[in-house]
């Protein structure tokens, strides 16, 4: 055989992440208290930086009932608009070392609903030097689901700030631009920030390549 000759393998075939997602990636969520350091959804400390706010949700399949077992990851900036990462080159904004920034938990399995307890991020500088709306990237994984989706989440009291957004400005249909916005609240004196993510069906959310 020609040794530039390609090999073709045949492909493996795919899992989805359920139905235990829940019990290996966040057990004491899930009732199972295992490990020493367990990820949750609570990202801030008392002097964390920033405006105290919680984000909630639901998540549908397509024939729009509410998925219990779903887990869902958030990534975020702190309250300056930077990231607490090596990568993050953004010198100019300080790191808040009370603030890791990032989150995992899974939705109730009695009523479906998630939520994380955070801050509201500051504007992140983008590609080119152009300035990005506040937003949380989310990470959502379930049973069914072959590979875990990626969106992001917008708030609807930063209308000009989402008006120029090179990312949802990106989204050709304008439509379902909407779909990223999350709802402004307030709950027994808290802000609270509603989104529901859809999975499919007319409704559903904008996903995103890695």
């Amino acid at each position: 055989m020609n040794p530039n000759t390609p090999v073709y393998l045949k492909e493996t075939a795919s899992q989805t992440a359920g139905p235990y997602v829940h019990i290996g990636l966040a057990p004491k969520q899930a009732g199972f208290d295992i490990f020493e350091n367990n990820f949750g959804n609570v990202l801030v400390k008392p002097e964390t930086k920033g405006e105290r706010i919680r984000v909630e949700g639901r998540v549908f399949d397509g024939s729009g009932h509410i998925i219990k077992d779903v887990l869902i990851e958030c990534w975020q900036a702190n309250a300056a608009g930077r990231y607490n990462h090596p990568a993050d080159k953004q010198i100019d904004k300080p790191v808040d070392p009370s603030f890791r920034g990032w989150g995992r938990t899974t939705s109730d399995f009695e009523s479906g609903v998630y939520a994380f307890e955070t801050i509201k991020p500051g504007s992140v500088t983008g590609r080119h030097g152009k300035p990005m709306a506040p937003h949380i990237n989310l990470w959502i994984v379930a049973r069914g689901i072959n590979i875990g989706l990626q969106t992001r989440m917008y708030f609807s009291d930063e209308e000009a700030a989402n008006a120029a957004d090179p990312v949802l400005n990106g989204i050709e249909w304008v439509g379902r631009r909407k779909t990223l916005v999350a709802q402004k609240s307030e709950k027994d004196g808290q802000v609270v920030y509603t989104f529901d993510i859809y999975l499919q069906g007319p409704d559903e959310t904008v996903f995103f390549d890695a």
